[in-house]
């Protein structure tokens, strides 16, 4: 069980083809559950298996999505670099 205390995350997923997705959420493992059965975000519908590989707990969520926007401005490395 992932837990944030705010209930608001910002998180990266690797994907079975090894890129990285990044989004938000208020329910962790119910997110990621959705991406692994293809109920997720479409870019993970076809690069299932995901695994969650970075969780950051926001205040809400308009600093989530803000976050989001951050992280997805990021190189690969300095995303990996997050997980690490």
């Amino acid at each position: 069980m992932i837990a944030t205390s705010t209930g608001w995350a910002c998180y990266l997923l690797e994907c079975a083809d090894g890129t990285l997705y990044c989004g938000i959420t208020n329910d962790p493992d119910k997110r990621l559950a959705a991406h692994n059965a293809g109920e997720g975000a479409k870019y993970t519908r076809g690069r299932t298996p995901v695994k969650l590989v970075y969780c950051e707990p926001c205040a809400d969520k308009s600093a989530a999505l803000k976050r989001e926007m951050e992280i997805k401005v990021l190189t690969r490395a300095e995303k990996l670099a997050l997980c690490g």
